[in-house]
Parts: C-alpha cells; structure tokens; sequence
C-alpha cells in the first residue's frame, strides 16, 4: 500500500464513522464533478472541522471567499442560526451556478448569499455594505492572492474572530524559499504577514488523505 493510498484509506475510515455525508453534500460533489469544476473541495473530514469550528465559535456570519461547486459552503452555512448569514465569493459565474443549485437543494439557500466576480474587487463591495464583521472568515480561492485576502479579512473582523486559510502546505513546496512559483510565494508571504501582524495569533497544521498532502493555518484576531 502507498502512502497515499493508507492516507486515503483511513480518511474514508473517519468519514464512515463520524462524518457519514447525506445526501446533499454527496450530490454537491456529483453535480460538482458532472459539471466540469476541479476536484478541489474540501474532504468530507474537513468539512465538518469547518462546521464544527464554526459551531464552537458561535458564528453567525460567516465570510468564504471561493466558492467551487458550494461544498464547503454548505458544511459552514449549517452552523449557522437561522437568523445568520454567509457570503461567498466566486470568481467563475458557472461555477457560481452550480454552487446556486448545491446550496438551495441543501436547504440552506436563505442564509447564503453568492457575490461573483473576482475577490479582490468584490471584497470593498462586502466591506461597503456593512456585511461584516464575520466571526469566521475561511479563504480557498487563487494562492498567490492569499496575502491581499488575509488584508481584507483582518479589515472584517474583530477580535474573536477566527480565518482559515486552505492549501498552505503546498505538498511540502511552502517550506522551500527558493520555489518560485506563484501560489507558494503566496502563502509564504501570508505567513510572514500573519507573524508580523500584533493583532493575531497563528498556526499551521500539515494534513494528509484523500487530498493527498497538504494543510491549513488557523489565525484567531486578538485585538482591533
């Protein structure tokens, strides 16, 4: 057995036992897959670290940034109350779509509201109409864009508020200064940001399965 094969194997063990993933999230990845979006989502596992991050953290508005066929958005926008909200913002119009019909078919259409078009130009239209400030802020779109996203998500914060930032592991890529590509350098830049920044606290954690080798960083804001 290799490596990614015992990784993808005890994943699949955990996501039978604890997760077990209905019939909307399953059909979310169906579509998904049907309509031509990469495979990229979250893993049923983290997905339900999303909604139970979420869920301990009490939010009530939540900002997503990437949106993808609507996966994960559907783990966070069923932490919230009824009376929350969750914007997610997706650059694709199709895969915006698809997102749409996830969400809704999901039962948790209301409380979601989708913005398209590029993050970096739709994050001051989020900041002007006062959506924020959101309790969780989680970013999985364009690596190289990671640092000017964790700007924004400070900017719609405030001090309790926790971001999640996907990917920053790179299959190890993020560890080497000299790797020049994009998406790296992206994430490298943000963790230097977040080290430097006095109104947070971070971490990283490495995480290997059925998305093979890769992690998150977890960053609580602390002060205004």
């Amino acid at each position: 057995m290799t490596p990614q094969e015992q990784w993808s194997a005890v994943d699949q063990y955990f996501s039978d036992v604890l997760v077990q993933p209905d019939d909307a999230l399953n059909a979310a990845v169906r579509d998904s897959t049907e309509a031509g979006l990469p495979p990229i989502s979250v893993s049923p596992a983290q997905g339900k670290l999303l909604n139970l991050l979420a869920r301990v953290r009490g939010a009530t508005r939540i900002l997503e940034i990437g949106t993808l066929g609507g996966y994960s958005t559907i783990w966070l926008a069923r932490a919230l109350p009824k009376t929350g909200k969750l914007i997610t913002l997706e650059y694709d119009p199709k895969h915006a779509s698809v997102a749409r019909a996830n969400i809704d078919r999901a039962g948790v259409g209301d409380v979601v509201e989708i913005i398209v078009g590029k993050a970096i130009d739709t994050l001051p239209q989020v900041e002007s109409r006062k959506l924020g400030p959101f309790d969780i802020v989680f970013i999985d779109a364009d690596k190289q864009s990671t640092p000017q996203y964790f700007t924004w998500a400070l900017k719609l914060s405030k001090p309790g508020s926790v971001i999640i930032v996907d990917n920053v592991v790179r299959k190890g890529a993020v560890a080497d200064a000299s790797n020049t590509s994009a998406d790296v350098q992206g994430i490298r830049k943000f963790n230097e940001m977040a080290a430097k920044e006095k109104r947070v606290s971070a971490t990283a954690i490495q995480t290997v399965g059925v998305k093979g080798y890769d992690g998150f960083a977890m960053v609580l804001v602390t002060g205004e």
